[in-house]
C-alpha cells in the first residue's frame, strides 16, 4: 500500500499549512461557547483572548523584519528579545489578572497554556520555511 494516497497534493499543501499556522486562533474562537455555557470567567477570557492575539502580532512582525535582517546576530537578537519580552508582558498580564479575581486568573493561565500548547504544536509540524516536515517513506 502506497503512504503517496494519504499524502496532500501539492496544491493543497498551501491550505493545509496556512490551517494549521492559524489553527491556535481559530481554537480560541471555538472555546468562547464554552467559557458561556459553562459559566468560566468571561474577564480571564478576555485577558488571555486579548494578551494572546496581542504577543501573536507582535511575534508575526518581529519575525518578518528579522527574516528581513542581512545580519544573522540582528535576526537571533531580534527574535530572542521578542520570546523574552512576549514572555514577560503575558505573564504579568496573567499575574495581573489573577491578584484581582483567582477565577479569572486561572482561567485565563490554563485558556493561554492551551492557547500556546497548539500553536507550539503547529510551529513543530510546520518548518520556518513553510513547509510541512516530509513525512516518512516506508522502505521498499
Amino acid at each position: 500500500m502506497s503512504t503517496r494516497a494519504i499524502e496532500p497534493s501539492d496544491a493543497e499543501t498551501p491550505k493545509v499549512l496556512s490551517f494549521l499556522l492559524y489553527l491556535d486562533l481559530f481554537a480560541l474562537a471555538l472555546v468562547l461557547p464554552l467559557f458561556l455555557v459553562a459559566g468560566f470567567s468571561m474577564l480571564g477570557y478576555g485577558v488571555a483572548a486579548g494578551a494572546w492575539i496581542i504577543q501573536r502580532v507582535v511575534r508575526e512582525l518581529v519575525q518578518r523584519r528579522a527574516e528581513a535582517a542581512t545580519d544573522i546576530r540582528t535576526s537571533a537578537g531580534l527574535t530572542a528579545a521578542s520570546m523574552l519580552i512576549r514572555g514577560w508582558l503575558v505573564a504579568l498580564a496573567l499575574f495581573a489578572v489573577g491578584l484581582s479575581d483567582n477565577e479569572a486568573g486561572l482561567a485565563a493561565a490554563v485558556l493561554f497554556l492551551f492557547l500556546f500548547s497548539i500553536f507550539f504544536t503547529m510551529q513543530a509540524i510546520v518548518r520556518p520555511q513553510g513547509r510541512a516536515t516530509p513525512a516518512p517513506r516506508a522502505s521498499r
